[in-house]
């Protein structure tokens, strides 16, 4: 593979092991504001009324930052009826194939994402809650991950593709 896909695949990786490794992180103050709502409901009778709202968007952000990682672990689901009889070049090919699907599917998630990011600024968007938190910095955090996981599946497009031709970008 020439060096500028090497690069890539090499940055790529990088990044997405950094981000994924932070967001394995945010499991803890998703649980501590889960703790902190129960004991303060339970022990003082005292509901917070904002703790589902932010459980959600920590839960939204912990799996969207790491879907890449877990895309370049090779730890998402997939039905192994036949793939697991497959030999290793024959695996890497039906993956370059499906994954281009997963890569268009992206790319319009991101546009999707990029859209409701902008609007969400532009229009001061707030959620319809007691609470109501403005939507824009989840909806950023959301929109990140997604190209994170776009930009990592182009890499596994290329790893993919070496790996048929029975080389190794690793």
């Amino acid at each position: 593979m020439p060096e500028p896909v090497r690069l890539y695949v090499r940055y790529v990786d990088a990044v997405g092991y950094w981000v994924g490794r932070f967001a394995m992180y945010l499991i803890f103050p998703m649980g501590a504001i889960l703790l902190y709502s129960t004991v303060m409901r339970v022990f003082f009778g005292y509901p917070i009324n904002w703790v589902m709202e932010m459980s959600q968007f920590m839960l939204s952000a912990y799996y969207l930052l790491g879907g890449a990682y877990s895309l370049q672990i090779n730890a998402h689901v997939r039905m192994d009826l036949f793939y697991g009889m497959m030999s290793p070049r024959r695996r890497a090919m039906t993956d370059a194939f499906t994954i281009v699907f997963v890569i268009f599917y992206l790319a319009v998630l991101f546009r999707a994402g990029v859209s409701s990011t902008e609007y969400a600024i532009t229009y001061a968007q707030k959620n319809y809650t007691a609470w109501a938190p403005p939507m824009w910095p989840i909806k950023m955090i959301m929109t990140f991950g997604i190209f994170l996981m776009l930009l990592q599946s182009i890499s596994t497009f290329f790893k993919n593709v070496a790996e048929a031709r029975g080389k190794s970008l690793a």
